[in-house]
């Protein structure tokens, strides 16, 4: 509730009665005032679709001048004919840029990790906080959620930080941005996974008309499929075996509840199960192969917890028990 007052706030600024927009949003005067009110992401769409058209600035007020009705739209359109999601972020970065001066988008990578980061003109630090404090968020999950649509897949956030203390209504973040939070950072930004960035655009001009009739949902709503999640789980088997040794280890390195796993797999025509052999037997034959180690430490370094389960396991992937198959390799 506290976005939606801040949206109220932005209508009486434009010298524009709320009465219609709260009433869209089926928000009455009282519940407005909740400290520790509530609104469904519907209602979120209904209020800030009402009070964007009403001021014809999509911004809500947050920059020196409007972002007329169609803004983001427009920001879309310019770039969607890039060749993948890290040159899309790029050119969408750039041209919000030119649209308003209060705040400047970058993309960049350190490693495998891949950030969007905010920095701020001193006129929009200066807003009052709770203000700022919108802006950034909705600016954030704006381009987070056109540039999950522009690839059809949810991007998992390694963490977001934000540039001003923890709200009363924090625990509202980890809908808005799962994974580790940081607040009272230096400067707002989201990071991700950088693989994220060489993926191909997967729409065209169709579909972001489509799109363009509702699109606040991308801003409020998370993305259920994940076109990278199955290259994740494998790495997290391969390279962190003791610690995802069973879907809640293994949820819990990605952010991700056991049951969100489960089902995000599927939606990719995989299982946890088929992930976990694939990995285990590939990595056990290479140690096997080129290592000296005792059977007992192969399967602990593979994930196993206890040689005789991995012994079993061995030979439903290659015929074989561990002994015979590393004797056959020195035959």
């Amino acid at each position: 509730m506290a976005y939606a007052r801040v949206i109220v706030s932005a209508l009486r600024r434009g010298g524009i009665a709320p009465d219609t927009a709260l009433k869209v949003a089926q928000i009455t005067p009282s519940e407005l005032q909740k400290a520790r009110g509530r609104i469904s992401a519907l209602q979120m769409e209904w209020l800030s679709g009402a009070a964007m058209q009403a001021l014809d600035d999509e911004a809500l007020g947050a920059y020196n001048r409007r972002l007329p009705w169609g803004s983001y739209g427009m920001l879309a359109r310019a770039s969607l004919s890039a060749p993948d999601l890290g040159r899309a972020i790029q050119r969408w970065c750039r041209h919000h840029g030119l649209i308003t001066d209060d705040i400047r988008l970058r993309l960049i990578t350190q490693g495998t990790s891949a950030a969007i980061v905010v920095d701020e003109e001193s006129r929009h630090t200066a807003l009052d906080a709770d203000r700022r404090e919108f802006s950034l968020v909705h600016v954030l999950r704006n381009i987070l959620g056109l540039s999950s649509w522009f690839i059809d897949s949810r991007i998992p956030l390694q963490g977001a930080s934000f540039p001003y203390a923890s709200p009363p209504h924090a625990a509202a973040y980890r809908h808005m941005f799962p994974g580790p939070l940081r607040f009272g950072t230096e400067r707002a930004e989201v990071r991700f996974d950088a693989r994220y960035l060489a993926l191909p655009l997967r729409r065209d001009e169709q579909a972001l008309g489509q799109m363009l009739q509702r699109a606040l949902p991308l801003t409020v709503r998370q993305y259920r499929r994940d076109r990278l999640l199955v290259q994740q789980v494998r790495q997290v088997l391969a390279t962190q075996a003791q610690a995802a040794h069973d879907a809640e280890g293994i949820a819990a390195l990605l952010n991700l509840s056991a049951r969100t796993l489960h089902r995000q797999l599927k939606d990719e025509g995989a299982s946890l199960q088929q992930l976990k052999d694939e990995v285990r037997s590939a990595r056990a034959r290479e140690l096997l192969q080129r290592s000296a180690r005792p059977v007992k430490q192969v399967a602990a370094d593979v994930g196993f917890r206890n040689e005789k389960s991995f012994i079993r396991a061995f030979r439903g992937w290659t015929g074989t028990s561990p002994a015979d198959y590393r004797r056959r390799l020195q035959a």
